[in-house]
């Protein structure tokens, strides 16, 4: 039986964003309802390994775990922070938000600043946007000359090879979102006071280059797609869905990962005495 994880991995070969429906629901639950309960079954296991994953970092363990969000505006990388990774303990998760590079940022290696929040061992860290920024904004703005970004792919493979090999696991989500639920989330945006915080003029930028977007996105997900590192695609018109799917995905990552509580580096049996002598003192 297919596993969640394969049922959302990029395809091999050529990747065609318009074969793989938004509003799909491949596998899992098919309702809104269904969905609130599956999530919250799988918080329980999402949070009881990341704080195993959490006490073996403390014992020593190299690993750790990164989760790449990555999408179109609107398509609910918040969300998936909030309703996903909430469901673990914030004290184990480090969470990195890539926004436009900084002056200081821009004079260094594309990769710089991504190296700075990779998380620690017994962390789960997520990535709000990621490196593939600068194969996604700089290919389609024209931010530098092709060569330069074409070679960004191969630094990308390597730069996560390297991570995995020094243990952090990967997991890639590309939040697919179809342009006509984007417009509904962005009218949402404007018609409630309350979310036009939210809203950005330049998202109709990026929003008009919908096509060469989708074209950066394939080509990112061809190219970056590794065992260590995978892709996946998660339906993203359905928030209870892409929430579910993700949640998911990370679950059976980490049980993959099967975390181990460290081994004391005490006597449990004088430890007890000790502490009964010091809570009775006349026993």
């Amino acid at each position: 039986m297919a596993s969640v994880r394969d049922r959302f991995r990029v395809p091999q070969g050529p990747v065609d964003l318009a074969a793989i429906d938004p509003r799909g629901r491949p596998t899992g639950p098919k309702d809104k309802a269904a969905a609130a309960k599956a999530v919250s079954e799988l918080g329980s296991r999402l949070d009881t390994r990341q704080e195993t994953l959490f006490a073996e970092g403390v014992g020593g363990g190299t690993r750790s775990l990164l989760l790449v969000l990555q999408g179109m505006d609107t398509s609910g990388k918040g969300g998936v922070i909030r309703h996903v990774v909430g469901l673990m303990n914030p004290q184990g998760v480090r969470i990195a938000s890539f926004k436009k590079p900084t002056p200081e940022e821009r004079r260094h290696h594309f990769l710089w600043r991504i190296r700075k929040q990779v998380p620690e061992p017994g962390r789960i860290g997520v990535f709000d946007r990621s490196h593939y920024e600068d194969v996604l904004v700089v290919r389609v703005d024209g931010l530098v000359p092709e060569e330069v970004w074409q070679a960004r792919y191969a630094e990308i493979r390597e730069f996560e090879a390297g991570l995995a090999a020094a243990g952090v696991r990967i997991v890639k989500c590309m939040l697919h979102i179809s342009p006509e639920e984007q417009a509904e989330r962005l009218l949402a945006r404007l018609d409630d006071p309350q979310k036009r915080w939210k809203y950005n003029p330049g998202d109709l930028d990026a929003r008009a280059k919908w096509p060469a977007y989708q074209e950066a996105y394939a080509a990112a997900l061809q190219q970056c797609d590794s065992d260590v590192a995978p892709w996946y695609v998660v339906p993203s018109d359905h928030k209870w869905y892409r929430n579910w799917a993700v949640a998911a995905i990370l679950a059976e990552t980490l049980d993959e990962m099967a975390p181990v509580f460290p081994p004391p580096d005490y006597d449990v049996a004088t430890e007890r005495t000790r502490l009964l002598r010091l809570t009775n003192p006349g026993s």
